[in-house]
């Protein structure tokens, strides 16, 4: 069976007259379990690499914009940006993948009313873990952006850009695992349709906050921080009431919290999250350890690590599409799909990112120029590119990996596999910069090198026949 839209066997779904949104699960889940893993897993990354796509331009055109603003406002923005990644990759890649499986995995053993009621916990923990994590930012982010290197007028942009832009912290998490639960069970458009709306309405109204527009004061940097919680505020509000609709595969009501569907969100859900925080980390302290260099190194920097976050859209989107096929495959104990798949994916995302990274590395300039001409900013930035460009395609071979074990409920080794980069990025990192004098060059290859051994770490849960057995709640 090769396409989305075959017909659906009576032993998958019982009655023809069962509800569209059942129907369409179970349409799906065959789809996963029996179809051609390539153009399924394609059929389902491509929209999400779509919309992960999408948020980073808007992340790129806003950083464009505020280089008119100087120096000092694109260091702010360097500051604050580890943080901020933090917020989304915690959302997204964190709890949002132990949502994505927890539903995945519900949807391939048939437990259709446990799916349902996923969606609600999920937004139980968005508003918790959301508010906890805008209160500790608001109070603990200036001092943090202090310590890692702000000065001056760097730091008094870091701080008004951060309060603004972590005041819609609560909706971006209720937007993000909301949208975890509808690609955990395959519907990975509607997410995208958002998204890709909000994209084209933001890039606009961003330089009309920043710079004023017509009866729009200029706000500055703030202005931008502001687009970003507007936007997602909307964004939730027609979320909630697409979940509402159950239009949407799966239907968000009030039902009685239980807390084996929490747990079963956060077994995969907060190691992946740790691993998040320690991904993010390691972007602070080595952030940290550039600031030392100055602050034009810490433009620099700020502006050639965004690349990184630019292979994570498309890898974010892949991985999701990677996540819910083995979760589904795994939930109907498939283990030996579920690998393959795994596998597929895993070489599918080093090609990419090798291939942009090689790019990047020949011609450090295609990806600068876009942003300054300082030379004193342009130096460090290409000098990183240069390096770890190189090894990208190791950064993707292990965040596809590490997705597929989450998919499968196995956490171990991607867990492992980040605490090690963050000893050898930020640990070793520090210690050349600090104790050995070393330049923004040795930095960018201990980076480069915590790439190949993220990879060497992670890569054994694709060996290990184990971790592909199937899991219950």
């Amino acid at each position: 069976m090769s396409d989305v839209t075959a017909p659906v066997r009576v032993h998958d779904i019982g009655d023809r007259t069962a509800a569209p949104e059942v129907e369409r699960k179970a349409r799906m889940r065959v789809v996963m379990l029996e179809g051609p893993v390539v153009p399924t897993l394609m059929r389902l990354a491509w929209p999400m690499i779509g919309v992960m796509v999408a948020q980073t331009m808007v992340g790129i055109a806003e950083t464009y914009y505020l280089g008119f603003l100087g120096t000092d406002a694109l260091a702010g923005v360097a500051l604050v940006f580890p943080l901020f990644m933090l917020m989304t990759t915690m959302s997204n890649g964190g709890l949002g993948s132990g949502v994505a499986s927890a539903v995945a995995r519900a949807i391939g053993a048939g437990r259709h009313k446990d799916a349902d009621a996923l969606v609600f916990h999920s937004v139980v923990l968005a508003v918790i873990v959301g508010a906890g994590f805008m209160i500790g930012v608001l109070w603990g982010g200036p001092a943090l952006y202090g310590a890692l290197g702000g000065r001056g007028e760097a730091l008094h942009s870091a701080v008004r850009y951060s309060g603004w832009l972590f005041a819609g912290t609560i909706a971006v998490w209720i937007v993000n695992l909301l949208a975890s639960a509808l690609r955990g069970s395959g519907n990975v458009k509607v997410p995208a349709l958002v998204t890709l709306i909000g994209a084209v309405v933001l890039i606009p109204c961003s330089p009309a906050l920043i710079f004023g527009l017509g009866p729009i004061p200029p706000l500055g940097i703030a202005g931008a921080g502001i687009a970003f919680a507007l936007y997602y505020t909307g964004a939730m509000l027609v979320l909630l009431r697409y979940m509402r609709s159950g239009r949407a595969g799966l239907t968000l009501g009030i039902v009685p919290l239980q807390w084996r569907l929490f747990a079963d969100i956060l077994k995969v859900g907060l190691p992946t999250a740790i691993n998040a925080l320690q991904t993010n980390l390691c972007v602070i302290l080595v952030t940290g350890a550039v600031g030392l260099f100055g602050t034009a190194a810490l433009a620099g920097y700020g502006i050639a690590s965004r690349l990184d976050y630019v292979m994570i859209p498309i890898l974010f989107g892949l991985s999701s599409a990677v996540l819910t096929m083995v979760g589904i495959n795994i939930g109907a104990g498939q283990g030996s799909r579920a690998r393959h798949i795994a596998w597929i994916g895993s070489l599918i995302g080093l090609g990419i990112t090798e291939t942009i990274g090689l790019v990047v590395a020949a011609a450090p300039s295609l990806w600068l120029d876009l942003f300054t001409s300082d030379a004193a900013v342009l130096g460090p930035g290409a000098s990183y590119l240069r390096i770890v460009g190189l090894v990208y395609g190791l950064f993707g071979f292990g965040f596809v990996t590490s997705f597929a074990g989450q998919g499968a409920g196995t956490v171990l080794w991607p867990s492992v596999a980040v605490t090690t980069r963050l000893i050898v990025a930020a640990g070793l990192g520090w210690a050349a910069v600090t104790f050995l004098n070393g330049e923004m060059a040795t930095l960018s290859a201990i980076v480069a090198l915590s790439f190949v051994v993220y990879a060497a770490v992670a890569s054994p849960v694709m060996l290990r026949r184990s971790a592909w057995q199937p899991r219950t709640v």
